[in-house]
C-alpha cells in the first residue's frame, strides 16, 4: 500500500533502530530504501578536506575521539547542516519526478521534511536508554569499542532530533517496544 506522499524520511540517532523500521516501511510501501549514509559515502569519494572540511572532519580529526560526548554530538550537527543542501536536493528530485523512496538516516534532519512541503513526509525514531543504544550496537557491532560513550553521543543526538522535530511538528515515535515500531511509525505518518 503505497503512501500517498513521496518521500518518507525516517531520521534518529545512530543505534536508535532506523534501519529496522525504514526497511519494512520501504517494503510495505512497495518502494525503494536510500540510506543517507550512502550519499556520504559518494560526497567524501569526490571532495577533499580542503573543499569539504566538515564532511571529512571525523577522518581529519581523530582527537575528537578524546572529546566529551556533548562537544561529539555539536558536531554531529555541523556535519548535518553541511549535508542539508545535498540531501535537498535528493529530495527536490524524487518530488520533482514523483519517484517515492523511503530515505533514513542519522544525518536527516526533521526540518528537511517540513521545508520540502506535503510530498515528504518525516518521523524521528527516538531511543534515549543508552544501554539499549549501547546492546543495539553490540548486536550490529559486535567487536566494536567504547560503546558506553558511542551510546550517550547518540542518546545526545537524539534528544536534540526530538527538540527540532517537535519545533517543525515532524512526529517523534518511541523505537520501543520493537514488535510494534512499524505499525506506530507509519501511524505516525499518516497522522502528520
Amino acid at each position: 500500500m503505497r503512501a500517498p506522499w513521496i518521500v518518507t524520511l525516517v531520521c534518529g540517532a545512530s543505534g536508535a533502530g532506523k534501519s529496522c523500521v525504514a526497511r519494512p516501511l520501504a517494503a510495505r510501501y512497495g518502494v525503494p530504501l536510500a540510506e543517507a549514509d550512502d550519499i556520504v559515502t559518494a560526497l567524501q569519494a569526490i571532495t577533499t578536506p580542503e573543499q569539504q572540511p566538515a564532511l571529512h572532519f571525523w577522518e581529519t580529526h581523530p582527537q575528537f575521539r578524546s572529546w566529551a560526548p556533548e562537544r561529539i554530538a555539536a558536531r554531529h550537527f555541523e556535519v548535518a547542516s553541511a549535508l542539508r543542501p545535498a540531501y535537498a536536493a535528493v529530495i527536490a528530485d524524487h518530488v520533482a519526478f514523483a519517484a517515492p523512496v523511503v530515505f533514513e538516516g542519522d544525518y536527516l534532519l526533521p526540518e528537511l521534511a517540513a521545508e520540502a512541503g506535503a510530498a515528504v513526509r518525516a518521523v524521528v525514531l527516538d531511543e534515549r536508554d543508552e544501554g539499549q543504544i549501547a546492546a543495539n550496537y553490540l548486536r550490529r557491532e559486535p567487536d566494536a569499542r567504547q560503546q558506553r560513550d558511542r551510546a550517550r553521543i547518540s542518546a545526545l543526538v537524539g534528544a536534540e532530533l526530538a527538540m527540532r522535530a517537535r519545533r517543525w511538528s515532524v512526529p517523534v515515535v518511541p523505537a520501543r517496544p520493537w514488535s510494534d515500531s512499524l505499525d506506530r511509525v507509519e501511524a505516525a505518518l499518516r497522522e502528520t
